[in-house]
């Protein structure tokens, strides 16, 4: 990985010419220095040489699909991968984020939109991700201490919920799927079980969010998962 965490490498996984140009020009200007394949294998070839920060990783590939090449690189790197796609299906996003993508944005894009979520991902994986505090809002998260308060007052949680907020505060801005909590909260066999994700996500949002309906700290995304999103 780079050294520098202001000279990032990020890697473009995209058959299409006009694109790869379009994203280097987008992200050379916002500091990022810039990899290019335009198959799935040349893709896990520049990752095993040049282990970037992150990929950008487009589905369509002319010799294997994105989600495969995707499938293969979580076998061996946890590098921060962002899926850039014309397929904005929610099918094809929970396909996408269940294999191990960390994000997920359609095409067309907003340069804006791509670099903010590319410094979220890039965030996650420095060493600060060890800390053990969290605050959002009125919230104060220790997770050593198996502790949660607002506004200085403890609050009860089952150890359900506990995980559950952990897994939130410690995956900051990032969708999470159905099938990737419950999996990691129920096991493999929960996996189907969306009414335990939604009856712990009501028990949550009313103990930690100051209006229910507005769904200020935990953002449903329809018919794939959750994203967690924080004010710090």
């Amino acid at each position: 990985m780079s050294a520098n965490p202001n000279q990032a490498e990020v890697l473009v996984i995209d058959d299409e010419i006009q694109i790869r140009r379009l994203l280097r020009l987008i992200l050379e200007e916002a500091g990022f220095r810039v990899r290019e394949a335009e198959t799935g294998q040349a893709g896990q070839n520049e990752i095993l040489r040049h282990n970037p920060d992150a990929v950008i990783l487009d589905l369509g590939l002319p010799d294997q699909s994105g989600v495969e090449v995707l499938k293969r690189i979580r076998e061996w790197n946890p590098v921060p991968v962002l899926i850039l796609s014309i397929f904005g299906e929610e099918s094809r996003k929970v396909e996408g984020l269940d294999a191990g993508a960390d994000d997920y944005l359609t095409k067309p894009f907003g340069a804006n939109e791509l670099i903010a979520r590319l410094r979220v991902l890039l965030r996650r994986v420095k060493p600060a991700a060890a800390v053990s505090n969290f605050r959002f809002g009125r919230i104060e998260v220790d997770i050593g201490r198996h502790r949660v308060t607002k506004d200085g007052q403890p609050l009860k949680l089952t150890s359900t919920e506990f995980a559950l907020l952990v897994m939130f505060v410690t995956h900051r801005d990032v969708v999470l799927t159905h099938r990737q909590i419950l999996r990691k909260l129920w096991g493999p066999n929960a996996e189907e079980q969306t009414h335990y994700l939604r009856t712990y996500m009501l028990r949550l949002r009313r103990k930690l969010e100051d209006e229910l309906s507005e769904h200020r700290y935990f953002q449903t995304e329809s018919g794939i998962g959750y994203r967690f999103l924080s004010d710090q």
